[in-house]
């Protein structure tokens, strides 16, 4: 019977199933890629579609992390938990896919009812790279709160998959539950005005 170690987490005899696993399909066993794909398409298609908020290109990624999978298969070291190496791969192709142009949202100003038009402070180079800077901080913030508080990882499996600090992953998490809750109590507040 399968235990689950969190929610959506596939640990069944722990986490060394999913390294033999690996192990077996770098040998050649492909029903252990396919038992790979069938015991975490499913908690990665949910963190992906987190962090992209579109199931359809969540979807699309989670065929591209295992084609990287199968492609890595000669490479593969159980140096961390297979699941820290499998949501980094996620992690870096879902920050890939936010950066790309087709996914961002045109600039609406708050007074485009009428008005001169004046020069955009992000047309200055320090402004955009400040503003890439901020959209980067967001995404890890994000991707720190669902790997932790979604997917059940630990702050040091988080740390690694996400390539930063243990204590930078706990910022990260404390700074988007801040912003969670902020935006929750404003989201209250216009309600209760209405």
């Amino acid at each position: 019977m399968e235990a689950v170690g969190g929610p959506g987490r596939p640990d069944e005899a722990g986490p060394d199933q999913d390294v033999r696993l690996m192990l077996a399909f770098r040998a050649g066993d492909a029903a252990a890629f396919d038992a790979l794909f069938h015991r975490w398409s499913g908690p990665l298609r949910r963190y992906l579609e987190r962090m992209l908020r579109d199931a359809g290109s969540a979807e699309e990624l989670v065929q591209e992390v295992f084609l990287r999978v199968h492609g890595a298969r000669e490479r593969y070291a159980p140096e961390a938990r297979f699941s820290t190496w499998l949501y980094r791969i996620a992690t870096n192709l879902a920050r890939n896919e936010l950066r790309r142009p087709r996914r961002r949202e045109p600039h609406r100003s708050r007074d485009e009812q009428g008005g001169p038009t004046l020069v955009s402070e992000a047309a200055r180079p320090e402004a955009v790279l400040d503003a890439k800077r901020l959209g980067e901080q967001v995404e890890r913030e994000l991707a720190s709160l669902c790997l932790t508080a979604v997917e059940g990882l630990s702050y040091a499996e988080v740390s690694e998959a996400l390539e930063v600090s243990e204590q930078a992953v706990k910022a990260l998490v404390h700074r988007a539950r801040s912003t969670l809750a902020d935006r929750l109590r404003q989201g209250a507040g216009r309600t209760g005005e209405e």
